[in-house]
């Protein structure tokens, strides 16, 4: 077996069982006997791991106070083993296979040959080799422990078996709640068969259509402000007192997720804004994640000089290539209890992740997510900046808040996300095929009885402002509500059995509705003919009655729709004129031209990722 930079006595691995090893605590004394730490940096090891009960070993290896080879050599002389490079001398791949190769990241550790009747297993975390020794010792009968490097273990894992972790990557969400088995020609019948069906009463009795199709749009229209007048008033109620901040004796490790591609330009900032974060190194596990033939934003990571809590995850090839997949693929390789998400071109708060830590320390295991408020540090770029930076103050700051208080289910946002690992895990992660991946996770917690909560810990990025690239982010956007809208329905029975008959009715709100007014922006428009001079087969037939409760709808709907624009700006903090709350009227409309881009997609790409670029109005010293 090879030995790195071992010291002349270290014992070999010892066989056939598994003795337990010394005590960690007197890891640090050996390190400063044998001179490979200074007095002062151990010291401040030392004190951290009183201060937050880790591990002298994540220690000294996050303030890079020692070669990992030397750390590991170290480790292995400590344990009185060997340390195994899985890189030079390969593992058995059966045993890979029989702990799997998920476990293997998860465990950080690698069953590696049989060697005297015992079986060598590899360890990055020695420290914790004895809580999973139960384990082993079913799995392979006698076990010895060795060291090796999680690099090692990565690079082993996935140049033997990525194959088969993309596929696992791929088919996370079962069956019955992904949207991988909607897709393309899945979908293409029904609906051939419904604009058919469409066509002909249209040819047959065009009145009625309209009629209908004027109604639905009026009802949608109506449900719709409803809920968003509701969810105004719930998120301006009084919250219940926060209960005060507790000590926390030992910090979780906090793993946060990055998904990159094509990011070549923003990820040397990207790693500055995250060295921001004010959350101790050791217990921080940052992983960007990069596709395989992603070469310019690997070498520009590469050259961004990472410090040792930041590592890069590149997944391998598949049949897909969408954002889901990337974390999917990522969480096997996370160490923390806590996982985050965070967009390439994000800068948190740099408390936030120590605010996480604390809501879910004072929330019960049901609590699975928690929501930040996303907003853009370029709000005055343009007029479609300004209108971003509104509906998004709007949705974060106001709508999914008062959604929290209605027990609505909540719709999350593709970024500054942490779950509770296990409740992430138990759910098969995200759905790897879904382009609203966040969107559909929502609905999957409520499903299974989790809740989302908002935290207000805001997460600053770059509002897409210009036309074009805003139409394709928002068809992704549109395209992904359609398929979760019709995954999620497949069985309407087992859905309103799950959410019950409220939490039916409002993913039925957030969803059905919010599609068909986009989609249906067209017959709402066309009720500005009249006001014009020109004929309208609907509205010169009203009753006047009807003609009077149309106008007070629309009129409370414009109502509504500003006093949240004006109320969200004012939250917001940001400073220009309240006047732009009236080009909203010329913003929405392009959600139209977005909805019939995405309802294209989902009968002939409806697992393409539209991908939006970012870096074009971004700080450069951000």
């Amino acid at each position: 077996m090879s030995q790195l930079l071992l010291p002349s006595a270290v014992a070999p691995v010892p066989v056939p069982g598994f003795a337990p090893p010394r005590k960690a605590d007197t890891l640090g004394v050996a390190l400063l006997r044998d001179g490979l730490v200074h007095g002062d940096a151990l010291v401040t090891a030392l004190a951290q791991q009183t201060r937050l009960r880790g591990r002298v070993t994540d220690i000294v290896l996050s303030r890079a106070a020692l070669p990992p080879d030397q750390m590991y050599a170290a480790l292995a002389a400590h344990w009185e083993t060997s340390v195994i490079d899985p890189v030079q001398d390969p593992p058995d791949l059966h045993l890979i296979d029989r702990l799997g190769a998920g476990a293997c990241l998860r465990k950080s550790m690698l069953p590696w040959r049989n060697v005297g009747g015992a079986t060598v297993i590899a360890t990055a975390e020695p420290e914790d080799f004895d809580k999973h020794l139960d384990h082993l010792t079913a799995l392979f009968g006698p076990v010895a422990m060795a060291i090796t490097s999680l690099s090692a273990v990565q690079h082993t894992v996935l140049a033997l078996r990525g194959d088969q972790l993309v596929q696992a990557a791929e088919t996370r969400v079962a069956a019955a709640e992904s949207c991988r088995t909607l897709g393309g020609a899945r979908l293409l019948l029904p609906v051939l068969a419904l604009l058919g069906l469409a066509v002909a009463l249209s040819l047959v009795w065009p009145l009625a259509m309209l009629w209908l199709l004027t109604g639905w749009t009026f009802l949608t229209l109506l449900a719709s402000t409803l809920l968003k007048a509701g969810a105004g008033l719930a998120s301006g109620l009084r919250p219940p007192p926060a209960p005060p901040p507790a000590l926390i004796a030992r910090l979780p490790t906090v793993s946060v997720i990055v998904a990159l591609f094509g990011e070549s330009d923003i990820a040397p900032r990207l790693v500055r804004r995250l060295g921001k974060l004010d959350y101790p190194r050791e217990r921080l596990d940052i992983v960007l994640v990069t596709e395989a033939d992603d070469h310019m934003t690997r070498a520009a990571l590469a050259e961004a000089d990472l410090p040792p809590w930041m590592r890069i995850v590149v997944v391998p090839d598949g049949q897909i290539r969408t954002k889901p997949r990337a974390l999917n693929f990522a969480l096997d390789h996370c160490r923390g209890s806590i996982i985050g998400v965070y967009d390439a071109e994000d800068a948190p708060e740099p408390d936030q992740i120590r605010r996480i830590v604390q809501h879910f320390y004072q929330r019960g295991p049901e609590v699975a997510c928690l929501q930040g408020v996303l907003d853009f540090y370029n709000p005055t770029t343009n007029w479609l900046s300004r209108c971003f930076t509104l509906e998004y103050a709007t949705w974060f700051r106001i709508i999914l808040p008062g959604l929290q208080r209605l027990g609505l289910p909540i719709p999350l946002g593709g970024t500054t996300l942490f779950f509770r690992r296990a409740a992430l895990e138990s759910l098969g992660g995200w759905d790897a095929h879904n382009v609203t991946e966040d969107a559909d996770l929502g609905i999957r917690l409520c499903r299974h009885g989790y809740r989302t909560e908002l935290i207000r810990t805001v997460t600053a990025e770059e509002a897409n402002c210009r036309p074009l690239p805003w139409v394709r982010q928002r068809s992704r956007w549109i395209k992904g509500y359609m398929m979760t809208w019709a995954t999620h329905m497949r069985d309407p029975g087992l859905l309103w059995r799950q959410l019950g008959p409220w939490k039916f009715a409002g993913f039925q709100v957030l969803f059905l509705c919010t599609l068909s007014q986009f989609v249906l922006i067209p017959v709402l428009w066309s009720f500005w003919l009249p006001w014009l001079g020109l004929p309208h087969p609907i509205a010169d037939a009203l009753p006047p009655m009807v003609t009077i409760g149309l106008i007070g709808l629309l009129l409370l709907t414009e109502v509504v729709n500003l006093t949240l624009h004006l109320t969200a700006l004012h939250l917001s903090g940001h400073r220009f004129s309240r006047w732009w709350v009236l080009m909203m009227h010329l913003y929405f409309p392009l959600g139209a031209l977005a909805s019939y881009k995405a309802a294209w997609e989902v009968l002939r790409k409806p697992f393409f990722w539209d991908k939006t670029a970012h870096g074009h109005f971004d700080p450069r010293d951000g």
